[in-house]
């Protein structure tokens, strides 16, 4: 089955043009988000559509943009239509995975968008290193401060009365599983 997604970002632009082109693709049903923008992820006739679609099915667009929030939730979409066995046309860009140049374009919108990521992941991996170099600590802050774990200690070996893990986590107001971290440290 052919369905067609349409998509306007404002109340007041009018989804028709889009819909007949849609139509005159062969597109029997179409689902169209209408006074919604682009980059919201909630567009609740994408998801509708998207859920309708099973293997052998065919997607079309007027036009890649009206899809994707950014390449990379575009590569998404595409990636989990490929991997479902449904087909995809943009009829403004000329993607077809029914033909060999549509799978090449689709193939080459993937090479961009692993090429995306490796950038994305190197300019992370800089800036964590930066931030170490500055001395800026990652991860969570510590449940306990040097002064409490000392604390814990101490009432865990005092000679009158030691406490238990519980009953030291009551005092200091934290888990159980907290106390035993810090007793191990």
């Amino acid at each position: 089955m052919k369905y067609g997604y349409a998509r306007v970002s404002t109340d007041d632009q009018n989804a028709d043009m889009q819909r007949a082109a849609l139509k005159k693709a062969g597109c029997s049903k179409i689902f169209t988000d209408e006074g919604i923008s682009g980059a919201t992820a909630n567009r609740p006739k994408l998801k509708q559509c998207l859920k309708a679609l099973d293997r052998g099915d065919s997607l079309t667009v007027w036009k890649l943009d009206r899809l994707g929030r950014s390449l990379r939730d575009l590569i998404n979409i595409l990636d989990d239509l490929k991997h479902r066995g449904v087909a995809f046309r943009s009829l403004t860009e000329a993607i077809d995975t029914h033909t060999p140049t549509g799978r090449a374009m689709w193939q080459m919108i993937g090479v961009m968008a692993e090429f995306e990521r490796s950038l994305i992941s190197e300019r992370t991996r800089e800036g964590v290193k930066a931030a170490k170099d500055r001395g800026v600590k990652f991860g969570r802050k510590p449940a306990l401060t040097p002064e409490q774990i000392e604390h814990a200690k101490e009432l865990r070996t005092r000679r009158k009365d030691p406490k238990t893990p519980q009953q030291i986590a009551r005092i200091l107001k934290c888990s159980p599983a907290t106390v035993y971290r810090a007793l191990s440290a």
